[in-house]
């Protein structure tokens, strides 16, 4: 530092303006660094096209992975390489070279950092290719979530490598912490709580990315799942974030985990339709839907169930192929078509609410009704 102070000293002073010889120290240490930048852009333009092109046509991705990973720190990496070997050769020292060995220590070590950093999503991809083809299934939710937990892994450790570089005692630093500790997870216990109920959903996996489900918080499509919360999207297009402390304690309905979505109601007609009409109208229901191409033919329940205030109820009982909500709807719909054509043909009308009234020809009984119904009106 006195150096520095010295050299800007006399550069005020204008000692060094005649020197030559400075000037011809400072031209060099400029060249060096305008040529690692050359460097920078021929490894850029030529070299890294080269190698990219070189590991695609390797049998596995591993290759190319790893160069796209790396390639943005090792063009800072010639950045940093150039100002360092410049500094080094320049006639004037602008830090002591204890203090700029740590400095290129501590770039290169976080220049690493950010290679690996960049590579572990890949890593996941190579990781799921290698599952396939092992034919071992993966649940999707696992892989991102660990890719989170190894990238913060990996920046405590680089943090604390850097830390050591500088002469701090790392083990004296979490010791201090742990001392601490105590008011820092008071501090820090929902956080905790949402931390282990991502582990929880992710070992239990009661969904995976793309599900559709439903729970007292929310209902959508689960986009990302991260340490604190779980990204939902719900069908209003809105991202609902639910905290996983939350989301691991609450009932969970899967939708997406359906083989096949129900379909139920009960089909009333009217109480004058007769007994050989309403049993043509329940065998052709139940014959209509043990041929549709889109119901499922396991279970298929078509009955003559009940005789309701005002209808004769058919209770109908039969699964969609498809879960998806808008496949579903156009399965419903064609199968209330066809229903409706059947009740057609038969003759047979949908009873709706009603009410009748049954008066007796008696002159005594007509008497009342007329009584009440004038007490009524002067009510």
């Amino acid at each position: 530092m006195n150096k520095t102070i010295d050299w800007f000293s006399n550069l005020i002073t204008a000692e060094y303006w005649t020197d030559i010889n400075f000037w011809l120290d400072v031209g060099v240490s400029l060249l060096i660094l305008l040529l690692f930048l050359l460097w920078r852009k021929l490894f850029t333009k030529y070299f890294f096209k080269g190698i990219l092109a070189v590991s695609r046509k390797t049998p596995t991705d591993l290759f190319t992975y790893i160069v796209l990973a790396f390639d943005k720190p090792v063009r800072v990496f010639f950045v940093i390489l150039g100002i360092f070997f410049a500094l080094k050769t320049a006639p004037f020292t602008l830090m002591e070279p204890a203090t700029l060995s740590k400095l290129m220590r501590s770039s290169i070590i976080g220049l690493i950092s950010w290679g690996i950093f960049n590579f572990v999503p890949y890593s996941s991809n190579l990781f799921t290719n290698l599952t396939h083809r092992l034919e071992f299934e993966v649940d999707k939710i696992v892989m991102p979530f660990v890719t989170k937990v190894v990238r913060f892994i990996l920046l405590a450790l680089t943090f604390s490598i850097v830390l050591d570089v500088w002469g701090y005692d790392v083990g004296g630093i979490v010791a201090g912490l742990g001392l601490g500790g105590l008011a820092f997870a008071l501090a820090a216990q929902e956080s905790l709580k949402n931390l282990l109920g991502g582990f929880i959903i992710v070992t239990e996996k009661p969904f995976t990315m793309g599900d559709w489900i439903k729970t007292p918080s929310v209902e959508g499509v689960v986009e990302d799942i991260s340490f604190r919360s779980t990204q939902v999207r719900t069908f209003a297009q809105a991202v609902v974030t639910v905290p996983n402390a939350t989301l691991s304690n609450e009932p969970i309905t899967n939708w997406s985990k359906m083989g096949k979505r129900q379909i139920t109601f009960n089909l009333g007609v009217q109480y004058d339709t007769t007994r050989t009409s309403l049993e043509r109208v329940v065998r052709r229901i139940e014959n209509m839907l043990r041929n549709h191409k889109d119901i499922d033919q396991e279970t298929i329940l078509v009955r003559f169930d009940s005789f309701n205030a005002s209808s004769l109820d058919i209770f109908t009982y039969f699964f969609t192929k498809s879960v998806m909500w808008g496949e579903y709807l156009e399965v419903k719909e064609d199968i209330n078509f066809k229903i409706m054509e059947i009740l057609e043909e038969e003759n047979v009308a949908v009873a709706f609410p009603t009410r009748t009234l049954h008066f007796e020809k008696n002159s005594q009984e007509e008497k009342v009704v007329k009584e009440y119904s004038m007490r009524g009106e002067k009510a």
